[in-house]
């Protein structure tokens, strides 16, 4: 399996939808882990997905601040995020002192929530399907993919990994093959070069506002 590629250009539900995988809420969930998130990789996966959709239906009357409060403990349970944090940085990580760490931890944290908020925000007869599973490396990879009447399914793979005896998810491929943690790596490193830390933690910051900003203008 090919893990990385230069994407293509994506519907933005899509992107949204890898993008908030991938990125997670990176600090660990509060109370226990919903049982369908500690059974298999595919069970986990299938486990999100319901969860996923039932805040597609509801996403009108839970409004805003519940669809964040459904989702954000869900997706910090199913994510492996101090591992996926480390990688989205890069070398860069091991560099900074832990206060540093644990801002872009925080900062990258709001902005995944602030996406799923916004993007989920409606239903149209979505499926979110779980079509298998191999074994990749150290771990497994989910495959799955969403169908939508009108379009053509699009593939979005989970890689798993077992951590503190939890599937986790460690990166996600969308159309089966593109990394968005080596996306998301290259912006990072981008931004760290240009304007450093305070300025990767400021970006974050400024598209977090701008999503609740939508969210908050949202049915």
């Amino acid at each position: 399996m090919t893990v990385a590629r230069t994407p293509r250009c994506r519907t933005p539900y899509v992107v949204a939808l890898g993008l908030a995988v991938i990125g997670g809420m990176f600090a660990t969930a509060a109370g226990a882990v919903p049982q369908s998130l500690q059974a298999g990789p595919q069970d986990s996966v299938r486990g999100f997905y319901q969860i996923l959709l039932t805040t597609m239906k509801n996403a009108r009357t839970l409004g805003e601040s519940g669809r964040y409060a459904k989702l954000a403990p869900v997706v910090n349970s199913l994510f492996d995020v101090s591992s996926m944090a480390r990688l989205a940085v890069g070398s860069a990580w091991d560099t900074m002192p832990a206060t540093q760490q644990r801002q872009i931890t925080t900062a990258f944290a709001r902005y995944v929530s602030a996406t799923y908020a916004d993007r989920f925000n409606n239903y149209s007869g979505e499926q979110l399907q779980v079509t298998g599973a191999e074994p990749y490396a150290d771990g497994v990879i989910v495959e799955t993919r969403i169908v939508r009447a009108g379009h053509e399914p699009v593939t979005i793979n989970y890689m798993m990994r077992r951590h503190r005896g939890i599937w986790q998810i460690s990166d996600v491929y969308l159309d089966g093959t593109i990394s968005q943690l080596a996306t998301q790596r290259a912006e990072f490193h981008s931004i760290l070069a240009r304007e450093g830390v305070s300025g990767l933690i400021s970006a974050l910051a400024r598209k977090t506002d701008l999503l609740i900003s939508n969210v908050s203008s949202s049915p």
